[in-house]
């Protein structure tokens, strides 16, 4: 038996993190879900079609990159980026997608809603939700709308009607609030393609599998090109999916794991998205995981230049991988962060989205703890084309 890699336990918990806290309302539909995933986990006809997608869908499998240029700019071990901005619709969330779309057509859901933060996960649900026909609904914060306005015209484009959340502070947290009062009034035709390695059981399990094609890929590539598995493997983390896809098929291998979470203005300021960084475990949106709240145990707004890790939580399998000590979790600030995403972009060529750039902006501290002949992975979870307006705004690097 593997030490992480049989958890989920039968109750949904990695170690004290996960489970089903949820109103009995959903326990029907989590329970249908559960076991229409349990029936076709195991299905290789299922699995083929999965993997038929991702390969002439999505564009899978992605490369794994020497970054040269990056590599010397840091003076230390040799660099790889492994290119999931390449994929259909610029992100590694289209994985989770093409699959969880093929278990709402089995169940045979007719409607299909999704939460969104920087809008990725909204445009990958919309373009698989286009091409079955199906009605869709996606969720975004009115400030997320506003700072991500490029993926909100696309979401649109293919079909699906974005609906702002207004409440609370107006980011992802928010849009899952009101994604999951939809679901508990229209459960019996609708599917809901949960984003990240969040929510209540067996939604963690379910994203991490579908998104684990990252990991075994990097497993055949790096033996392709480096005659080995990598050192370490750097990855931003706010829900965490993207992190979770590529740590997952190394759990029980010599590999170290970094997970990068944003820290906003800092995490001394308290104005940050850290929750492994600077929080405690609590309950939100159906899992125990580790949360930022107050001393009363109420969820603290956060902070994030990014949209996609401005989020008070983070998937429960992630916190077992810190208290267990298997990976590690440090944070980044936002000065940090457009820095990184400038210095890729020069050097490289290759323009990261905001999340990707927090796990670039994490080499500056990590790469003295490796030798030249060290091999580190960074996962490039997006592209940046979606976030030209917020760096442009924010101190942006003269153009002239």
């Amino acid at each position: 038996m593997d030490k992480f890699k049989d958890l989920p336990d039968s109750d949904g918990f990695f170690g004290d993190y996960g489970g089903k806290f949820v109103p009995e309302t959903l326990m029907y539909a989590l329970q249908e879900l559960e076991d229409t995933y349990s029936k076709l986990k195991d299905n290789n006809e299922f699995f083929a079609n999965v993997d038929k997608d991702l390969k002439q869908f999505v564009g899978r499998p992605s490369p794994l990159y020497f970054a040269k240029r990056l590599t010397k700019y840091h003076g230390g071990p040799k660099i790889w980026l492994k290119r999931e901005d390449l994929n259909h619709t610029g992100a590694h969330k289209i994985n989770n997608t093409v699959g969880q779309i093929l278990l709402a057509k089995a169940m045979g859901k007719k409607r299909i809603i999704a939460e969104t933060g920087a809008g990725q996960h909204g445009v990958a649900t919309a373009a698989v939700a286009a091409r079955l026909g199906l009605e869709c609904h996606i969720y975004m914060g009115a400030n997320d709308i506003q700072r991500q306005s490029l993926n909100v015209y696309r979401i649109k484009l293919l079909g699906a009607t974005v609906h702002a959340v207004k409440s609370g502070a107006a980011i992802l947290k928010d849009a899952l609030n009101e994604a999951l009062r939809d679901w508990v009034t229209n459960i019996e035709d609708t599917y809901y393609i949960i984003g990240s390695v969040t929510g209540p059981h067996p939604y963690p399990m379910i994203v991490r599998d579908f998104n684990a094609v990252v990991g075994r890929e990097l497993k055949e590539q790096s033996i392709e090109l480096f005659n080995k598995f990598p050192d370490a493997i750097i990855a931003c983390v706010g829900g965490g999916s993207n992190a979770m896809g590529v740590f997952y098929p190394f759990l029980e291998e010599d590999v170290k794991l970094v997970g990068v979470e944003a820290a906003g203005s800092g995490i001394k300021t308290g104005k940050h998205a850290a929750p492994l960084n600077d929080g405690k475990p609590g309950v939100l949106h159906g899992a125990k995981s580790y949360l930022m709240q107050n001393d009363e145990g109420q969820v603290i707004d956060t902070q994030s230049i990014s949209a996609g890790l401005d989020y008070p939580g983070v998937g429960p399998e992630h916190s077992h991988l810190k208290d267990s000590r298997r990976a590690t979790y440090i944070a980044v600030d936002d000065v940090e962060v457009l820095k990184a995403f400038h210095n890729v972009t020069r050097l490289e060529g290759i323009m990261p989205a905001l999340e990707s750039a927090h796990a670039f902006a994490a080499l500056e501290h990590l790469v003295k703890d490796f030798s030249k002949n060290a091999n580190l992975v960074v996962n490039v979870s997006g592209r940046g084309d979606k976030d030209i307006n917020i760096v442009a705004t924010m101190g942006g690097i003269s153009l002239d």
